[in-house]
This record gives C-alpha cells, sequence and structure tokens, in this order.
C-alpha cells in the first residue's frame, strides 16, 4: 500500500502568503515563512510553494524567501512559477529547493521537460497542470493561474508530460480551487489512471474527508491543501499580531472565509486518513 503525502501548499506574492478562489482575488495571509515552520513542526510530508505573480513578471522570485524557509525546514520543497530556463531551475534548487514544478515553459516548449529531466533528474521535475472543466465534459489545459488557454486536452497531455520524462504531476481543479466544495475526484481520477508517475491532487479541499476522498476512489498519490490549513492556523492560538498589519483582516476575521471550509490541522487531516485505512506518515 502507498504512503500518502499530505502537502501544504504556499501560494506567494511579493513577501506574503496569499490565498485566493479559483486562483483570483488574493488575499494577504501573513509570512509564508511562519506558515511554512508551523508546517513542518506539525507533521507537513513535504511543501510546495508558488510564486502567482511569476508569470506576470516572467522570472520566480521566491529565491530569498527559500532560503529563510530552507534554513528552518528539513523536508522536501516544490517550487514552482516563472521557471522557464536550466538556470531557473538551478537558481531555485541553490536557493533550497528539492524540486521544481514547471507549466508555461512546458506547454510553450514541451522538450523543456526532457531538458529538465535529464539535467536535474526526473524526481525533481513536476508538471503542473491547471485543468477547468468545459461545458462538454472535457478538461483543458491552462496556464496563468487558469486565464491563459492552451488548447491542450488535459489527460493527453499528462500522458505526453510522462513520456517527456516528468517525475510527478500536480493537477490542479481551477474551477474547485479555494472553494472548499471538495477535490474534482473525476478529474484525478482520470489522470491518474493515464500515467505511471505520482499524481498530487490539488484544489478544493474543505474537509478532511475531502482529502480521503481523492485518495481512495481518484487513487491520489498526494494531496496538496492550503486553506483549510491556513485557516485552522487564524482561528488556533497562535500568536496573529502579523495579521494585523497586512492584508483583509476583516474578511480573516468575520468567518465568510470558512462558509465551506473546515478548519483543520495537519494531525486532523493525517488521523482522518488512517481512520479511513489510507497509510500516512504521522
Amino acid at each position: 500500500m502507498k504512503t500518502v503525502r499530505v502537502i501544504p501548499r504556499l501560494d506567494i506574492k511579493g513577501p506574503n502568503l496569499v490565498k485566493g478562489i479559483r486562483l483570483e482575488g488574493l488575499r494577504v495571509l501573513g509570512k509564508p515563512e511562519v506558515f511554512a515552520k508551523y508546517y513542518y513542526e506539525n507533521g507537513a510530508d513535504e511543501l510546495f510553494c508558488m510564486d502567482v505573480v511569476a508569470s506576470l513578471y516572467e522570472r520566480n522570485s521566491l529565491h530569498d524567501i527559500i532560503s529563510r524557509i530552507a534554513k528552518e525546514v528539513h523536508i522536501p520543497m516544490t517550487v514552482g512559477g516563472g521557471l522557464r530556463t536550466l538556470e531557473d531551475i538551478r537558481a531555485a534548487l541553490r536557493a533550497g529547493a528539492d524540486k521544481v514544478a514547471i507549466n508555461t515553459a512546458a506547454i510553450k516548449r514541451s522538450e523543456f521537460i526532457t531538458e529538465a529531466a535529464n539535467a536535474f533528474g526526473a524526481s525533481t521535475i513536476l508538471v503542473a497542470i491547471e485543468a477547468i472543466r468545459q461545458p462538454d465534459g472535457r478538461y483543458l489545459a491552462f496556464t496563468d493561474n487558469g486565464r491563459e488557454h492552451t488548447g491542450l486536452e488535459v489527460i493527453q497531455w499528462a500522458k505526453r508530460v510522462e513520456e517527456l520524462g516528468a517525475g510527478e504531476i500536480v493537477i490542479t481543479s481551477v474551477d474547485r480551487e479555494g472553494t472548499g466544495e471538495g477535490y474534482d475526484v473525476q478529474l484525478t481520477r482520470e489522470v491518474s489512471a493515464a500515467v505511471k508517475i505520482p499524481v498530487i491532487a490539488h484544489g478544493g479541499a474543505g474537509s478532511p474527508n475531502d482529502v480521503s476522498d481523492v485518495v481512495s476512489i481518484a487513487s491520489a498519490d498526494a494531496v496538496c491543501v492550503a486553506s483549510i490549513l491556513h485557516y485552522g492556523i487564524i482561528t488556533s492560538d497562535i500568536d496573529k499580531s502579523e495579521f494585523l498589519t497586512e492584508g483583509n483582516t476583516e474578511f480573516l476575521t468575520s468567518g465568510r472565509a470558512y462558509k465551506k471550509i473546515v478548519p483543520s490541522k495537519l494531525s486532523d487531516i493525517k488521523h482522518h486518513l488512517v481512520g479511513k485505512g489510507i497509510e500516512c506518515r504521522v
């Protein structure tokens, strides 16, 4: 039986951790270093750090943040956003990343996947796929936080990604991301069935039950979680002084952020998985 990884995702804009809905409407939650250290100390298996404005500026600007996180956090860390060349990847790895996620550059020039896998090893290269369900039921791949249409059908693209040498796929349901409505189980199941490399499900977790569903029904090898963990911290007894000077504090404290989300700790999720007979590191 596989051991499922639970991976907090940190969406970062400038110096701040942000969170949106369907990858838009970003609100500042705090400093990513604080959240990263908290998740590491509370049982995260890996971290996934994404520069959410990298496409706009055509570069990843997380190096300083990643370096600071890497000094405090000793679990694998994936960095994504704006990585377009082998030198970009090399710089991210030097800063402290263990793996990188590529999307736009892979779609623009698919050979980049093979070049990156050959240069750094397949296990270092993840391909991120942003999927949006179409009226006819097909899933198409997008870039730039779900804004840019590529015309690629997701399942065929996932197969191609594997053939080109990627070590993992992180599949994001743009429709579900940040909503708390649960992962798109059908999307994840179709991608998992199409490839042999590990598939990380992302987008929509609103409760620990959503996490167990995407693993048991859709065969996800790992899960990226964000809102339920971030809001779990905000509603806990952690020092909130940094939240009072930045971001939409009224939004964070009003409860509107939690309508479909059950604020949870990593231990809540992992104990739930174990209770469902799903192996994970507790």
